[in-house]
């Protein structure tokens, strides 16, 4: 079995959800006492979140290419980026290091494609649903991506960062979420993108009537597989 390099932390609550998912991946195809071995390096998300705010792309990358190192030097033979937002930077950090990072729109984008999903919802930060890093990998598989206005864009960033990054499940944000992809779905999507890491801890399949994508198991299910590949 390969060893997994999860690099976490942004936020550690749904680096939690990763670790769970990838175990359960690997006891559920090898069965008996088996699990996943997997190296952690779990960051300080105020760091990144204020590189984030203050357009620091750089500093944040070059922290997250040096934790990327020690999980290489540590025996990891793949990276996990356990955020959806910083894969901004997953080129900045590939050039740092030996081995492959799984990259999470490609991966999302491969399982829409074979669910014959071509014209999707994305909901994220403000910067997965604005900027091209994240947009590009779905449209380069021929997805077409909408995103909510700017009021619900401004909404669903505030609560990821106010509240899901901290743990914090209201009911009024549930139903704000599902305001905002039934809108989406009347403006033709076919399925809608779980682009945070964090909104699964939210939102449901049993929300929506929406095909639901969520990035952190779809990820977390392909590096479990990656892992066990011969």
């Amino acid at each position: 079995m390969k060893t997994i390099g999860l690099l976490g932390g942004m936020s550690w609550e749904s680096t939690v959800t990763y670790y769970q998912i990838i175990n359960e991946a690997v006891k559920k195809k090898l069965g008996g006492l088996h699990s996943a071995k997997i190296l952690l390096y779990s960051v300080d998300f105020a760091e990144i979140e204020e590189c984030q705010a203050t357009g620091s792309w750089e500093r944040s990358g070059e922290i997250l290419a040096e934790a990327a190192g020690n999980l290489e030097k540590a025996g990891a033979d793949f990276i996990v980026i356990c955020t959806n937002t910083m894969h901004k930077v997953a080129p900045q950090i590939q050039e740092k290091i030996h081995i492959p990072i799984l990259h999470i729109a490609e991966v999302t984008a491969a399982e829409l494609k074979r669910r014959g999903i071509e014209r999707t919802a994305l909901l994220g930060t403000k910067y997965t649903m604005t900027q091209d890093f994240y947009k590009a990998k779905l449209e380069e598989a021929g997805i077409q991506v909408l995103v909510p206005d700017e009021a619900d864009m401004e909404t669903v960033n505030s609560v990821i960062y106010g509240e899901l990054c901290l743990g914090v499940i209201r009911e009024e944000s549930r139903e704000a979420f599902r305001r905002i992809i039934g809108k989406l779905a009347e403006n033709g999507a076919q399925a809608v993108i779980l682009g945070c890491t964090e909104i699964g801890l939210l939102v449901k399949q049993e929300d929506t009537d929406l095909p639901v994508f969520d990035t952190t198991l779809i990820h977390g299910e392909r590096a479990a597989q990656l892992a066990m590949e011969e």
